[in-house]
């Protein structure tokens, strides 16, 4: 199976360099352009299916950039990590604790290995039922984490010790 991962696009708590986690906000005016470039980067890639959570930034984002081209699946389990009392809290907040939250949930939140429990058995599923589909998925960080500590092998503590850097797309061999 062959999987794309895009990060949503720009959130308007993006801007204000808010952690969203569960709190579902819309995007911004650019997260709007950004998703209208994200279906010119995919019109001439095969997709046969795409998979995003059920947040609003994932969700439009998905609706903006390809309509209803392509079949959907929206699934709560590719949500961002929920951050409970910090969700929706400046990112300097949150950021400095993350690396304790590896196997502690947030405060009325999830850890880290918590959401990968909901992630990984999603992608699992999502192998099962589709294994010679081409995917793109439309996520989160948690979302991709699931992927590179599910495909790739890597810890938590090593995707959590590198900052994030934006690119189009990535690709997964599943």
């Amino acid at each position: 199976m062959k999987i794309y991962f895009a990060a949503h696009s720009t959130s308007k708590d993006n801007e204000a360099e808010i952690s969203s986690g569960w709190k579902d906000v819309e995007l911004s005016e650019l997260g709007i352009q950004q998703s209208k470039e994200l279906g010119r980067r995919f019109k001439d890639i095969k997709i046969d299916l795409i998979c995003c959570s059920d947040l609003k930034r994932a969700l439009n984002t998905v609706k903006i950039a390809f309509k209803d081209k392509y079949p959907l699946i929206i699934d709560k389990r590719l949500r961002e990590l929920n951050y409970g009392d910090l969700n929706g809290k400046l990112s300097k907040v949150v950021g400095h604790t993350k690396k304790e939250r590896i196997k502690e949930p947030f405060p009325n939140g999830e850890s880290y290995e918590q959401a990968m429990v909901r992630v990984h058995e999603f992608y699992k599923e999502l192998k099962e039922n589709h294994p010679e589909k081409t995917v793109l998925v439309v996520g989160h960080r948690a979302t991709q984490f699931g992927l590179d500590t599910l495909v790739n092998n890597k810890t938590l503590e090593e995707l959590l010790s590198v900052p994030f850097k934006w690119q189009p797309y990535w690709e997964y061999e599943f």
